[in-house]
């Protein structure tokens, strides 16, 4: 897949979902598929989070645009323009460390694997469980972290609700809070 506004100079204040003026429809569609074949694991998108302590080590697949993760540009996802959309791996007994967007919800559907998600807001916490095929919508404003508490790697979809959501913070006496990316 390639970006098709890089190809012919398209308008880039254009939505992207627009047909680009003189472009066939096979050339339009080609730029909104993002094939399993041609995406990586990008295990460096967080790379700064597992430098400081590898239980955050985890990898990114982008499909829809580049995520919440600071990635700034990936020419091979179709373009967000509503939400992002991707992959995560999330090893056994690593986490997500806990972390805010202030400005979209986060969508996440476990494909595989069994994970503890923690939710924090205004001194209120909450934790669940969940497994195969299970979906939890997370609104702006409340901290979340994913720890995968099963024995095998665990393989979620994660949506965010914008098309280049503001990068999120983490609580103020965790230590990525110190860390400049």
């Amino acid at each position: 897949m390639s970006d098709l506004s890089e190809q012919q100079n398209i308008d880039s204040t254009a939505p992207s979902w627009e047909r680009p003026e003189g472009a066939s429809l096979e050339a339009w569609m080609n730029t909104r598929i993002a094939r399993y074949s041609t995406r990586k694991y990008d295990w460096d998108a967080l790379k700064f989070q597992a430098d400081f302590d590898p239980k955050f080590r985890r990898a990114q697949m982008r499909y829809v645009g580049t995520g919440g993760t600071g990635v700034a540009k990936d020419v091979n996802t179709v373009p967000a323009e509503n939400f992002t959309f991707s992959t995560m791996v999330i090893p056994a007994g690593h986490e997500g460390p806990p972390h805010l967007h202030t400005d979209v919800e986060e969508v996440f559907f476990l494909i595989r694997g069994k994970l503890k998600v923690v939710l924090e807001k205004d001194g209120e916490r909450f934790e669940t469980i969940m497994t195969d095929r299970d979906l939890i919508s997370v609104p702006p404003g409340v901290y979340r972290e994913e720890i995968n508490i099963g024995d095998e790697d665990a393989l979620m979809c994660v949506m965010l609700g914008a098309k280049k959501p503001v990068t999120p913070t983490y609580p103020a006496d965790h230590p990525l809070a110190k860390i400049k990316r």
